[in-house]
């Protein structure tokens, strides 16, 4: 068989997704710069309520970034020193980080290691066994997260909340118009807990020019907090009833994801398609691809695929073959949020959460932006194929 001709291939190509839009997206740019009009306003108030509608929740609220939007959703849950929230040790860092930032304790719970996602049985045991571990730790909150574009198992997760009465924050900051299919329906991700958070990173299906986020809320009543919240606790201008930050949205941000939000589900549904193709590419070799749970159930986005991540074994040789050949591929994540060395004084040790030490030690994410075409894709697969051969 001749060799391929080699190619590049990058993880992301975000010039591709902008250059049909561009002339969109200078439009809304001149207006907020032709009304100089750049701290929250008509394009954040405009942009919060399609996301609302898109999302099926009451209201949502504009913010700096996916960090923030899990800051002071626990902020306005009124978590702080002396409480405990669980949560998933395979995550980007915001997930414990924000939980500390306000003096409270991460307690993780091990992961399924077919979705990634916090598994309810490991979250009901580690609640159960918090008292001991921490003494003197209440806790108050449970926060999944809906890795890599699919919903966690909801239903589950807040039967667990709910037999212990905690505070539900979703982690949607990679998965937002993912559905899950419970028993009341088919929901969006940030829609079933108490609040939802999404990151508008650039990275992310739906990504803004540098940093944005959101928090959804069912409940007026915390939706008004939270509004308070993100602007120094303000109310109004110049009164001060709580201690909150700088947690606004730029308008220019909210004006351009307004203009993207109106091709998200073409997104959605050109990584679907990708992500088919590599489950084809890839059948019956040593690359073990991502389970899409909810794939024959009534959710059309049952999976958004913010990444495509693989298992193979050698993974780190394998991701410096791919490279050497061209094809961009990340690790996400390559050490779980208890073997970090700022967490060391939580107590956690190797070998407690085996499932997502596990897959820190396997997954690779290949590239699956709704640009590849089916010759790229080809390629990364028969790349992937001879280096885990090798």
């Amino acid at each position: 068989m001749a060799e391929a001709k080699k190619m590049t291939v990058p993880l992301l190509d975000l010039r591709a997704q902008y250059l049909p839009l561009r002339e969109e997206i200078r439009a809304v740019m001149d207006e907020v710069c032709d009304a100089q009009a750049f701290i929250l306003g008509p394009k954040v108030t405009a942009f919060e309520a399609h996301v609302a509608a898109y999302c099926g929740v009451r209201e949502t609220i504009g913010v700096s970034s996916g960090t923030d939007a899990l800051l002071v959703a626990l902020m306005a849950l009124g978590i702080g020193p002396g409480d405990g929230v669980v949560t998933s040790p395979f995550s980007f860092f915001a997930t414990a980080g924000s939980i500390v930032r306000l003096g409270a304790v991460p307690i993780f719970a091990d992961i399924d290691p077919v979705t990634y996602n916090l598994d309810p049985e490991q979250a009901h045991r580690a609640i159960k066994a918090a008292s001991s571990r921490f003494p003197g730790i209440k806790v108050k909150a449970l926060m999944p997260v809906h890795l890599f574009g699919q919903a966690a198992d909801m239903d589950a997760l807040m039967s667990v909340a709910e037999a212990f009465g905690l505070r539900v924050i979703e982690d949607a900051c990679q998965s937002i118009g993912a559905e899950y299919p419970g028993q009341a329906g088919v929901w969006k991700t940030g829609a079933i807990g108490d609040a939802g958070c999404y990151s508008f990173f650039p990275s992310k299906n739906l990504g803004c020019f540098g940093d944005g986020g959101m928090v959804s809320v069912q409940d007026a009543a915390l939706g008004s907090r939270i509004r308070e919240l993100r602007n120094h606790g303000m109310e109004p201008k110049y009164y001060h009833r709580h201690i909150g930050g700088n947690f606004r949205i730029d308008a220019l941000q909210a004006a351009i994801l307004d203009i993207k939000l109106r091709y998200l589900e073409d997104w959605h549904a050109g990584r679907r398609t990708n992500a088919a193709r590599y489950d084809q590419l890839l059948a019956g070799t040593a690359v073990q691809t991502p389970a899409a749970m909810y794939r024959d159930s009534k959710a059309k986005n049952f999976h958004i695929y913010n990444q495509y991540v693989v298992r193979v074994p050698q993974r780190d040789r394998v991701r410096q073959a791919l490279t050497a050949a061209g094809v961009g591929c990340e690790v996400y994540y390559p050490v779980p949020l208890h073997q970090q060395e700022c967490f060391q004084d939580l107590g956690y040790k190797t070998g407690d959460f085996p499932e997502s030490e596990k897959a820190a030690a396997e997954v690779l994410a290949l590239p699956v932006y709704p640009e590849l075409t089916e010759a790229m894709q080809v390629y990364v697969a028969e790349q992937l194929i001879q280096a885990v051969g090798i």
